[in-house]
């Protein structure tokens, strides 16, 4: 996907949400993957964790200098790098003003 699709994407709104890469998001914000933009093994890896379109997530910590990023799935917190992180797509709620 290039870059302007990407944007793109990243900046329609449907109804009361906004599309947005989870690295966007601030924390406390509950969110809905709508799409794991990574290749076939990265991919994998985040579905073995819970990480799938439709899944509820809620951003918990953000390490400073883009340090990794802290995520409950299902109540488990999980610990990602942000290039796993760029490449998960959310759905915020109106909670979500980034």
């Amino acid at each position: 996907m290039d870059i302007q699709n990407r944007k793109s994407i990243l900046n329609k709104e449907r109804g009361s949400s906004l599309i947005k890469c989870l690295g966007e998001c601030e924390i406390g914000d509950e969110l809905e993957v709508i799409k794991v933009d990574a290749g076939g093994t990265a991919t994998q890896r985040l579905a073995t964790l819970g990480i799938v379109p439709g899944v509820k997530i809620i951003k918990s910590k953000s390490a400073p200098f883009n340090g990794p990023v802290e995520i409950i799935v299902k109540g488990t917190k999980i610990v990602l790098g942000r290039g796993l992180v760029a490449k998960i797509i959310v759905s915020c709620n109106n909670i979500c003003m980034g």
